[in-house]
């Protein structure tokens, strides 16, 4: 690709929040790259032509298909906003990276789902795949694990990588509302999708933690090895009756390596109250990397908006310009193999247990000789009677114990005569 008189040529498909802001930083800051090198956009692509945005558009060539976008000598780099793991947006990266172009996207769906695929394509032609705006937005976590972390051996990577799902715990919590009324809220707000599935069934946030999990271990991200659960059985008795026990519930996704392969998780989990996820509130992202030398290192910001990811995708483009070169994941696309998933029945886990039963006597009783047999032990218990309720609720915490003895333990808890509900179970985060 050649590039006019020094200057860079941007073509940019999707023109939702993302793509404006960047269409107007690129606009006040064209000289924003430490190459010294204007970027200018030449091209732009979306579904509708005529729809009305926030940004003048009027003076760029518009590009009915994003394939052709890609594929035009019009332009030097490819930014891709579009989304989704297939389709155009799959199509699009491909072509621009079979024709030698350097891509800067901000889909985590699809370097979580295609990601070898596509680091195959770039490092065979040479052009540069980045995806800083992938994950956690503004936040600088991708560009921790790939250039600051690559002197160390990463352990793990825990936090919070969904906004929407933050602002949803953070609500049901300061105001006593449920799932459903905080959700629709959200979606007033621009805060969740008129369709929320991704976000709140933790989806979102699993490709996110698919991709740090590839930087930080340097394996293929392996989509499919996540296990994954959302929000949608939270209940606003969860949320007081942790906070009585010294936690607040968040929803975690977390990367562990050890010695029998990796974890890969997103789950609701209890953090306790000074922790800092559990002080991470509203639509706010926070992160835990954990490296054999360095140790802990934490960061916190903004993980979407026009501004924090525009200014992601710039960094992205400013490292092309300046002809930083390194592969797309933490080693070379060729050799990058799918990690070995642990068992997680051999998984140590806490948890939280939440039984609704009959107030008879005996049922305190049941229930730790239940636990006993199968090896778990009790760290804190809670007997809270609830107005309106139909039972009364028992509310404990174990001991770190192996997930398939967890498991046991609450499949014949289900089965005690005095249970009114099926038991609900947290796990409890090990951070």
């Amino acid at each position: 690709m050649g590039q006019s008189r020094g200057e860079w040529r941007i073509g940019v498909a999707g023109l939702g929040t993302v793509g404006a802001g960047l269409i107007d930083l690129l606009a006040e800051r064209p000289a924003f790259s430490p190459s010294g090198a204007p970027a200018r956009v030449t091209g732009v692509c979306a579904r509708s032509r005529s729809r009305p945005r926030p940004t003048d558009i009027s003076g760029i060539p518009w590009f009915d298909d994003p394939v052709a976008l890609a594929s035009s000598d019009e332009n030097d780099l490819f930014v891709e906003l579009i989304g989704g793991s297939d389709g155009p947006a799959k199509v699009a990266v491909e072509t621009a990276l079979k024709r030698g172009k350097p891509v800067v996207t901000a889909n985590k769906a699809l370097i979580a789902e295609h990601g070898a695929e596509v680091a195959m394509l770039a490092e065979a032609s040479g052009a540069a795949l980045l995806f800083e705006a992938a994950v956690m937005g503004g936040t600088p976590a991708v560009k921790m694990l790939r250039e600051a972390m690559v002197g160390d051996e990463v352990i793990s990577v825990a936090g919070i990588l969904n906004g929407t799902c933050n602002y949803i715990l953070t609500q049901m919590e300061a105001t006593g509302r449920d799932f459903a009324d905080v959700l629709a809220e959200a979606q007033r707000l621009g805060f969740a999708e008129a369709d929320p599935t991704m976000d709140v069934g933790g989806f979102d946030a699993a490709h996110k933690i698919t991709i740090l999990a590839a930087l930080a271990f340097g394996c293929a991200p392996t989509y499919a090895a996540a296990e994954i659960e959302g929000l949608l059985n939270i209940e606003l008795l969860d949320i007081r009756l942790a906070r009585d026990l010294g936690y607040r519930i968040k929803l975690v996704a977390q990367a562990t390596r050890s010695v029998e392969g990796v974890s890969v998780r997103v789950h609701p989990a209890l953090a306790p109250l000074d922790h800092p996820l559990a002080r991470a509130s509203g639509v706010l992202n926070a992160l835990f990397i954990e490296g054999r030398r360095v140790g802990r290192i934490f960061i916190q910001g903004a993980g979407a908006g026009a501004g924090p990811t525009a200014a992601a995708v710039a960094a992205d483009i400013a490292d092309v310009m300046t002809g930083a070169v390194r592969p797309v994941f933490q080693a070379p696309a060729a050799g990058l193999q799918a990690f070995t998933r642990v068992d997680a029945a051999h998984t140590l886990s806490r948890i939280y247990l939440r039984l609704l039963v009959r107030d008879e006597p005996g049922v305190i009783a049941a229930v730790s000789e239940t636990l006993a047999e199968v090896g778990v032990s009790i760290d804190s218990f809670l007997q809270k009677p609830v107005e309106g309720a139909d039972g009364v609720p028992i509310v404990l915490t174990t001991h770190a114990a192996a997930e398939s003895h967890l498991t046991e333990a609450v499949r014949r808890m289900a089965a005690l005569p005095a249970l009114i509900r099926e038991p609900r179970v947290i796990r409890i985060a090990p951070i």
